[in-house]
């Protein structure tokens, strides 16, 4: 199946309508209208809620590693960052506070003893000391 979605989006403070167009496997029985949309932003949600903060969290893009062995540790490192900054996030996040992980980065960089703290961390058998106050 194809689909046309025809979208309004603000770039530079200008608003706009595009067209993109949509391709599944997927039968009409299967996806309907709602069901596009739904599929449509699911994938934005993997962009925004992991690509997005490992690209400016933790400037992923610019790594340089060529080991292939070592490009899939630190991305499995890097994304252990993420999913704990996420999970740390939910707890303390407030309609009144927007957190993101870069903020949960400084936040943890700087409380309780900053560098002492990610030391201690390391070496712990129990991680307490990755939770917020709120």
């Amino acid at each position: 199946m194809i689909a046309r979605l025809r979208r309004r989006v603000r770039r530079k403070g200008k608003q706009s309508t595009e067209t993109v167009y949509l391709i599944s496997s997927l039968t009409l029985e299967q996806l309907d209208a709602l069901g596009w949309l739904r599929l449509k932003r699911g994938y934005w949600i993997i962009e925004s809620r992991l690509h997005h903060a490992l690209d400016v969290s933790l400037d992923e893009d610019r790594s340089r590693v060529r080991n292939a062995n070592a490009a899939l540790v630190l991305g499995i490192f890097r994304r252990l960052v993420v999913s704990v900054a996420q999970a740390a996030i939910a707890r303390v996040q407030t309609p009144q506070t927007r957190w993101s992980v870069r903020r949960y980065q400084q936040q943890f960089g700087h409380r309780n003893g900053g560098p002492e703290r990610l030391r201690a961390l390391a070496f712990a058998k129990n991680p307490a000391s990755w939770r917020l106050v709120k």
